[in-house]
């Protein structure tokens, strides 16, 4: 088994394109070995801001030898009566360098198998790599000197070996070698004779190729400077990744700001750390506030970290100067004194204001709770939004409001309403916690929405005007997680109302909600339960809605799908009226009209559904004994009329027609 390594060198990579380029390299060399039958064992994909690197491990010298069937002319016109080749037999065999021996007849034809020995592997990936490499796709793509090709960054040398003999092929103007080179202030031309040397060759030219390797690295260098000051970090998914592409050899060096830039809001002070120059925050491990001393993973070689602590403070005090000088000059005056700033801000073309959204979130805040710090948490929501610190810093909308509340003495729970309301912030994010910030949030989501539609910019397969799939998450998040009962239905109606624009898109507002249920639940439940259940429509109670598809997931009563089924089948269409017990003349319908009559939801669907299979024998003794389609009409429109009240009892729970036993 052999080994192949291919390593790009480039200009610093832009840390955003570097997942992606993983990705589709990987995805590109696992089906060239497909499509070339070549064996192989791993593929491992390694990038760094100065290379991207593929190592192939326990790959074939050759490709799988082809088994090729051809088919030839019809067996009477390749052999004459005597089973001797015709000229037609010998030209068949001849075009296609077959020994006619090994002609053989199947169905009335000439058949011959051709064996297509597998190509030499480094002659595949000489042919296939550039290939491969040029259909890599990426953001601002760039040509250098006089080529044609575009790249994410010029290319400064390519390494192509497999096993200890180099692959000549050339990707846009540079041929390959057996060359590499280590970090930028490090060893360079580094040979690299085989590819199990490549990793460790680089790691002493200060270089660590592998980004997972990079990545725990830069975990455990972190923890061991927190450790130091008895603090901890919080470091996000996002900032981790893009510091690990960032840098080819992790170094942590601690730094520290004044302590007064603690007094701002501790938020904006890590906005500026974490945002704006790709620091790791320290708190405090006692007690879980921010300390004025932060983590930067510096690409550096050397120990001397005095010019680096003088900088990165340099840079950062700058930053949170600003910071403060907004602060000082935002909470001179209270909150609410900023509401009436929002008069000059829209909020969307023809959807008025934002100050006029705000109108609409009371409104929308009030029809579902009239709760007095739920209004004031409406009327102030929006209100830091004309603050100069959330110009300043637009991802922090919300929690500034919360501080600013804070300070202008407002209640606690109307200040984290006004933070949380924004709440989920992402599509794994926390809800909120407070009543105030779940009936705001709702409230403003729905409004975002309804504008959205009503403005006629659906959301499409390529673009989610105002993050409408989000909001619309987020209010089923809500909704579900902390068991509200809402009827977004009444919601979508009162919104639409509300806007300055008037269109007919009820319907498809709440379409547009059930389908982001049903995909937020699909991990979890069945997609046909999810559909059945949604037959009645789960826009006026979520809630109701998860309970119904909880307690269908659970049955496997074939005579329950059975009898549920059949009676649907027979009502195709609604049926108008009472049954009437004088007209029944057979005991059957009688059992069932007062089984039905007495089978009532109590608020659990558990029992519910016992109490639907305990029917079943009653629905199929009706069944046996009482033919429906009677010749007299008042005795047929009467058995149709008591189906119709069963009917009835089974599509409170779901819709049997749509799942499979």
């Amino acid at each position: 088994m052999s080994k192949y390594l291919l390593e790009i060198g480039v200009e610093e990579l832009p840390y955003k394109f570097m997942p992606s380029a993983i990705e589709q390299l990987d995805a590109g060399f696992r089906t060239f070995l497909k499509e070339n039958d070549i064996s192989f064992e791993n593929i491992k994909i390694m990038a760094t801001p100065r290379r991207l690197a593929v190592l192939l491990d326990g790959l074939n010298e050759y490709g799988a030898d082809m088994e090729k069937v051809i088919k030839g002319p019809i067996a009477s016109v390749a052999f004459d009566e005597n089973k001797n080749l015709t000229k037609a037999g010998e030209g068949f065999a001849k075009k296609n360098n077959i020994n006619p021996n090994d002609l053989y007849i199947q169905d009335n034809y000439v058949y011959a198998k051709s064996i297509i020995k597998g190509k030499d592997t480094k002659t595949l990936l000489q042919e296939n790599v550039p290939l491969i490499f040029s259909k890599l796709q990426g953001a601002h793509f760039m040509r250098w000197g006089s080529n044609d090709v575009k790249f994410s960054r010029p290319i400064r040398w390519v390494l192509s070996l497999f096993d200890n003999e180099v692959i000549k092929l050339t990707i846009i103007d540079k041929e390959a070698s057996n060359i590499t080179n280590g970090h930028r202030f490090s060893k360079q031309n580094i040979v690299i004779n085989s590819p199990d040397e490549y990793v460790a060759k680089l790691k002493e030219a200060h270089v660590i190729v592998d980004q997972n390797e990079r990545k725990q690295k830069i975990i455990e260098l972190t923890d061991i400077e927190a450790k130091k000051l008895n603090a901890t970090t919080k470091i996000s998914d996002d900032l981790l990744e893009e510091v690990t592409f960032i840098c080819e050899y992790p170094i942590a060096v601690t730094c520290n700001f004044d302590e007064e830039f603690l007094t701002i809001p501790q938020e904006v002070a890590v906005t500026v750390m974490e945002t704006h120059q790709r620091y790791f925050a320290l708190y405090n491990k006692d007690n879980g506030k921010l300390i004025n001393k932060f983590i930067t993973i510096t690409n550096y070689i050397g120990s001397n970290f005095e010019n680096i602590k003088a900088g990165n403070l340099r840079v950062i005090k700058a930053r949170l100067d600003d910071a403060v000088f907004f602060f000082n000059e935002d909470t001179k005056k209270p909150l609410e004194s900023y509401i009436e700033n929002l008069k000059g801000m829209t909020f969307q073309k023809n959807m008025g204001s934002v100050y006029d959204k705000t109108q609409r979130i009371i409104k929308l805040s009030e029809k579902m709770n009239s709760s007095d710090k739920i209004k004031r948490t409406a009327e102030l929501c929006k209100a830091d939004l004309a603050t100069n610190l959330v110009f300043e810093f637009t991802e922090l909308q919300g929690f500034i409001g919360a501080d600013y509340a804070r300070i202008s003495g407002e209640a606690a729970e109307v200040c984290e309403g006004i933070k949380e309301h924004y709440f989920p912030l992402n599509a794994d994010g926390e809800t909120a916690k407070t009543t105030e910030g779940q009936i705001v949030g709702i409230a403003d989501k729905i409004d975002t929405i309804s504008a959205v539609f009503a403005s006629g910019k659906k959301p499409t397969g390529s673009s989610d005007p105002l993050g409408v799939r989000r909001a619309a998450l987020g209010v089923i998040k809500i909704i579900l997680e902390h068991n509200l009962k809402i009827d977004i239905s009444e919601l979508i109606k009162y919104s639409l109302e509300l806007l300055p624009v008037k269109a007919d898109c009820q319907k498809e507002i709440e379409e547009f909600f059930i389908q982001r249920l049903i995909i937020f639940l699909n991990n979890d439940y069945k997609k046909e339960v999810l559909d059945a259940c949604a037959s009645k429509n789960p826009c006026h109670d979520l809630c109701d809605y998860l309970s119904r598809v909880k307690v269908v997931s659970t049955i496997n009563d074939s005579a329950l799908f059975e009898n549920a089924n059949r009676v649907l089948r027979i009502l195709k269409e609604d049926i108008n009226g009472k049954p009437s017990e004088q007209l029944f003349s057979y005991e059957a319908e009688k059992d069932l009209y007062k089984s039905v009559s007495s089978l009532n939801f109590n608020g659990d669907y558990n029992n519910y559904l016992n109490s639907l299979i305990n029917l079943n024998s009653t629905v199929s003794k009706f069944f046996e004994d009482v033919l429906v389609m009677d010749k007299d009409e008042k005795i047929k429109n009467n058995r149709l009329a008591l189906l119709s009240e069963l009917k009835n009892k089974y599509i409170m729970l779901t819709d049997f027609s749509k799942l499979s036993v």
